[in-house]
C-alpha cells in the first residue's frame, strides 16, 4: 500500500543523491590543474545523461529484473515496462517507479567516481565508451548480486545498506585498474601538482555531504526510525573521519589542511555507507576514526610504494574506504537495529556476518577487476585510451572540448 510520507521522503532523497554528481564535479574539478578543469567536471556531468538513458532502457531491468544465476536480471523491464505506480517487490510503501528513480541516481554517481583516477590524460571519447561498458558489465550485475531478489551475495548473508560494495568498492577498484593500464601523467614523477581551487573542493564536498544523507537515510526506503538511525550514523562517521584526517595531517605535516579535512569527511561517509542502517551510533565514531588513517596512509604512502597514478585518489578514498566499511559492518552490525542482517557482528558474538562480508568484498573486487579489463578491451576496439602527448601538455580543456574555465588563462598550468 502506498504511503504518502514514504513517497515524499524517497523523492527528496532521490533528488539529494542526484545532487551528489554535480558536487563530485566541483570536488574533482577544484583538485586538478587549471588546464583540465572543464574536462574533469565534464567527465562527471556527462554521466548524468548517459547513465539515466541507459537505466531506463535496460539498466534497471538488468539490475532488478527476474534473477538469472544470482548474477544478473533479465530483460523483462526494458524501457521500464511494467514499472508503474503501485508498490513492487523491492519497496512495499512507495511506487515501483519511484524505487527505480531512486536507484537510478546510484547508477549515475558510481561510474562518475571512477573518472577522478584518470584526470588529465584519458581521451573523452574513450571515457564515454568505457562508462557505457562499465555500467553494463560491472555496475548492473553488482547491483543485482547485492540488492536484487535472488542475488548471490544477498543469499550468502552479506549486507550492504547503501552501496559499500555496489558503489564504492566497485568504482574504486575499477579506478585503480584503469589508471594502471592508462599509465601515469607525463610529468607525474617531477611535477608538483597543485590544487587549483580549494573553494571548489569545499563546495563539492559540501554538496556531497548534503546529498549523502539522501544516499544513506533514503536506503531505508521508508520515512521511519531506521532512516533516522542511518542519518545519524552518517553524520557521526563523517565528523569522526574529518577529525581523524586532521589529526593525521598534524602528525605527518605539522598543520591541518582544509582539503585534508573535507577529504576525511568524504572518507567517513564512504566508510559508513555499507553499515549505516546496521551498526550502533557509537560505532560510527570508530568507523570514521579508523577509516581516515587507513585511507590517508594508502594515499600518502601506498601510491608511491606501488607506483600508480590515481590522480584524485578514487581508489584511496572509495576503494579502501569501502573495503574498511564492509569489514566494519561485519564487526559492529546488530540484528536488533535491522533484521535484514541474519547475524550480529563479530563484536556482538557472531562470526558468520564478518565471513560473509569478506567474501562479498572479494567477489566485488574480482568482478571489478575482470569487468574493467573487459571494458578497456572494448574501448580499444574503437579508440586509444590516452590523449596525445601534445594534447596532454596543453590541457584537456582545449584539446577535448575547446573550452577554458578561465578566459584569461594561458594554458600553461
Amino acid at each position: 500500500m502506498i504511503n504518502t510520507g514514504d513517497t515524499g521522503f524517497i523523492l527528496i532523497c532521490a533528488a539529494l543523491v542526484l545532487l551528489m554528481t554535480p558536487g563530485l564535479a566541483f570536488f574533482y574539478g577544484g583538485m586538478v590543474r587549471r588546464k583540465n578543469v572543464v574536462n574533469t567536471m565534464m567527465t562527471s556531468i556527462f554521466v548524468i545523461g548517459i547513465a539515466m538513458v541507459m537505466w531506463v532502457l535496460f539498466g534497471y531491468s538488468l539490475a532488478f529484473g527476474n534473477d538469472h544465476f544470482g548474477i544478473i536480471g533479465d530483460l523483462s523491464f526494458l524501457g521500464l515496462n511494467g514499472i508503474g505506480l503501485q508498490p513492487g517487490s523491492y519497496a512495499d510503501s512507495i511506487p515501483s517507479l519511484e524505487y527505480a528513480a531512486f536507484q537510478m541516481m546510484f547508477a549515475i554517481i558510481t561510474p562518475a567516481l571512477i573518472t577522478g583516477a584518470v584526470a588529465g590524460r584519458m581521451k573523452f571519447k574513450a571515457l564515454f565508451i568505457f562508462i557505457i561498458a562499465w555500467s553494463t558489465i560491472v555496475y548492473y550485475p553488482m547491483a543485482h548480486m547485492v540488492w536484487g531478489l535472488g542475488g548471490i551475495l544477498a543469499k550468502i548473508g552479506s549486507v550492504d545498506f547503501a552501496g559499500g560494495n555496489v558503489v564504492h568498492i566497485s568504482s574504486g577498484v575499477s579506478a585503480l585498474i584503469l589508471c594502471i593500464v592508462l599509465g601515469k601523467r607525463k610529468d607525474y614523477d617531477h611535477a608538483k601538482y597543485r590544487i587549483h581551487n580549494i573553494p571548489f573542493v569545499v563546495l563539492g564536498a559540501s554538496l556531497l555531504l548534503f546529498g549523502w544523507f539522501g544516499f544513506n537515510a533514503g536506503s531505508a526506503l521508508k520515512a521511519n526510525g531506521l532512516a533516522v538511525h542511518a542519518f545519524m550514523t552518517t553524520a557521526v562517521s563523517a565528523a569522526a573521519g574529518m577529525l581523524s584526517w586532521m589529526a593525521m595531517d598534524v602528525w605527518m605535516n605539522k598543520k591541518p589542511t582544509l582539503v585534508g579535512s573535507v577529504t576525511g569527511l568524504i572518507v567517513g561517509l564512504v566508510a559508513i555507507t555499507p553499515g549505516a542502517g546496521y551498526v550502533p551510533i557509537w560505532s560510527a565514531i570508530i568507523i570514521g576514526l579508523v577509516g581516515s588513517p587507513i585511507c590517508y596512509l594508502m594515499i600518502s604512502k601506498g601510491k608511491k610504494r606501488f607506483g600508480y597514478d590515481d590522480a584524485l585518489d578514487a581508489f584511496g578514498c572509495h576503494g579502501i574506504g569501502g573495503i574498511w566499511g564492509g569489514i566494519a559492518t561485519g564487526l559492529f552490525a546488530q540484528t536488533s537495529i535491522n533484521s535484514v542482517a541474519r547475524w550480529n557482528g563479530l563484536f556482538f558474538g557472531d562470526t558468520q556476518l564478518l565471513v560473509a562480508q569478506i567474501i562479498s568484498i572479494l567477489v566485488t573486487i574480482l568482478v571489478a577487476v575482470a569487468g574493467t579489463l573487459i571494458c578497456i578491451a572494448i574501448v580499444r576496439l574503437f579508440t586509444t585510451l590516452r590523449v596525445e602527448k601534445r594534447e596532454e601538455q596543453i590541457g584537456l580543456d582545449i584539446s577535448q572540448h575547446n573550452e577554458t574555465a578561465y578566459p584569461s588563462f594561458n594554458g600553461l598550468d
